[in-house]
């Protein structure tokens, strides 16, 4: 009996990405700020939703971010006004 998948936050790729153009980073500098012991390639992978970052992670995004960790990890909810330019246009998004 194998295990079944768990959900996975639809939007959270677009979300982090987001966050990282709004706030000027690179992808290297994002992976100092968040203190990952990984090569900076990890943060590509999470914005492309390659790779799903722990919860520890996706904290620290949140807290850069000045956002509830809760509107990053639900895809009912939305980032602010401030990150909408660096988000993709509805319709366009890929799952």
């Amino acid at each position: 009996m194998g295990r079944s998948r768990r959900n996975k936050p639809a939007k959270l790729s677009h979300k982090l990405l987001a966050i990282r153009k709004r706030l000027r980073m690179s992808q290297t500098e994002m992976a100092r700020a968040l203190e990952l012991k990984v090569h900076y390639s990890a943060v590509s992978n999470y914005e492309l939703g390659t790779r799903e970052p722990d919860l520890i992670i996706v904290l620290r995004y949140a807290r850069l971010a000045g956002v509830p960790m809760e509107m990053l990890v639900d895809d009912k909810m939305s980032l602010p006004e401030r990150y909408e330019q660096f988000q993709p246009q509805k319709g366009t998004e890929t799952t």
